[in-house]
């Protein structure tokens, strides 16, 4: 059976996908979306922490150099 982009169970054929979106309507059956935004979030600090570990120190101050002078950019020319 498929997966949507949050990971529920979908079926596979159109006809079958209708009348599951028909169940959930009528209140037949539940919606079980999962809200994975905090897990997301954990896995993503996590991953940025191992990206740190793994760099040189000069490579991170490279990147902190690069990002400082992203900020700090005008536009208004003056």
């Amino acid at each position: 059976m498929p997966t949507g982009p949050k990971g529920q169970k979908r079926p596979a054929d159109v006809i079958g996908n209708a009348v599951r979106v028909m169940r959930i309507a009528t209140g037949e059956e539940a919606d079980d979306v999962q809200d994975n935004q905090k897990a997301a979030k954990l896995l993503g600090a996590k991953g940025g922490k191992k990206r740190a570990e793994n760099m040189t120190p000069e490579r991170r101050t490279e990147i902190a150099r690069k990002a400082a002078k992203a900020r700090w950019k005008t536009t208004s020319g003056v």
